[in-house]
């Protein structure tokens, strides 16, 4: 099997495709697979009785959506976390995804420093594919942070900093212990050596993404010794 890696442009384009009439989907309904494919992704490889600390690092765009649907997700399976959510947004689906998190007594926290010391595993929803120049305060110190910390980090479709095409240009972002793409790899992922989820289950036969067979009722597939090509 030989997975294709997407550019910026080709995911742009596959996303807008996905939530146009055509595709039928919302950006709730994407939102919410791709939480829980990062929640069943987590549970596969960091026991809750071991792990059960989860720090999600949440951006301010739907990358940060993400980790708050994970959030969720991750305590019905059993898992403690806590939000670091410094640039929210007044947008509607944002502050829902917020009450949704406190109606089951999910903590939010201000101060990253103290809470990485209380954890046990980050993940990482900060940016998405759509990311692209300079990191702007307050997250150039949330990723610096990040790349310091000795706990394993788990990224969302790809890891903060990095270019979504050219990966971790000049060092400047961390390599985390987890990469969970989404729908198809980015281009970046080409350079990434750990262990690498897909999640989604969301489109295939238009672009013949050579997508692989999830397992059962899983909504993600380890794929770490997958190849794959540029589409």
């Amino acid at each position: 099997m030989t997975l294709k890696y997407l550019t910026q442009q080709l995911a742009k384009t596959i996303d807008e495709e996905l939530m146009s009439q055509a595709g039928g989907f919302s950006i709730d309904q994407l939102m919410e697979l791709a939480g829980l494919s990062v929640a069943q992704a987590i549970a596969k490889v960091y026991d809750n009785l071991k792990y059960p600390r989860v720090l999600i690092c949440c951006g301010p765009g739907n990358n940060g959506g993400d980790g708050l649907v994970a959030a969720r997700h991750l305590f019905h399976f059993g898992y403690k976390p806590n939000i670091f959510y410094p640039k929210q947004t007044k947008n509607e689906l944002y502050q829902r995804l917020i009450v949704q998190c406190d109606n089951l007594n999910i903590p939010f926290t201000n101060n990253l420093s103290n809470q990485l010391k209380q954890s046990d595993l980050v993940i990482d929803a900060i940016f998405g594919f759509s990311f692209s120049g300079e990191i702007r305060a307050p997250f150039d110190q949330v990723i610096q942070m990040l790349k310091e910390t000795k706990l394993p980090i788990a990224s969302i479709d790809i890891p903060s900093a990095w270019d979504v095409e050219k990966g971790n240009i000049n060092g400047r972002g961390f390599t985390p212990a987890i990469l969970i793409s989404l729908t198809s790899p980015k281009l970046c992922a080409k350079q990434y050596n750990g262990i690498h989820f897909l999640g989604g289950r969301n489109l295939e036969k238009k672009y013949d993404l050579q997508l692989p067979l999830y397992p059962g009722t899983d909504q993600v597939i380890d794929i770490t010794n997958v190849s794959g090509e540029k589409l």
